[in-house]
């Protein structure tokens, strides 16, 4: 799992393998290390987060700080997502 950064004890990172056909550009958020059923998050083209799931189950507050600093450097994790998969699509 390619990570992209850590806040705290949190990991945002990829899966490496992100299905086929190739999902829009998102990050996974979980506590400790990688987990398959992680929080979900969707980048926008503007650079927005929208929360897909929070099955990690973050505290609404952390959640909410982890968002803006994704949101702060979405413009580095879209070019990690198409250095990583080539491509690049938006949920909306």
């Amino acid at each position: 799992m390619p990570q992209i950064f850590k806040v705290g004890s949190y990991w945002i990172y990829f899966w490496s393998n992100e299905n086929e056909p190739l999902e829009p550009v998102h990050v996974h958020i979980a506590k400790g290390r990688p987990v398959s059923n992680a929080t979900k998050i969707w980048i926008t083209k503007n650079g927005k987060c929208s929360i897909c799931n929070n099955n990690s189950k973050i505290p609404q507050q952390v959640l909410n700080n982890i968002t803006r600093l994704i949101e702060g450097r979405s413009f580095e994790i879209i070019s990690k997502w198409k250095e990583k998969f080539g491509e690049v699509s938006f949920y909306c």
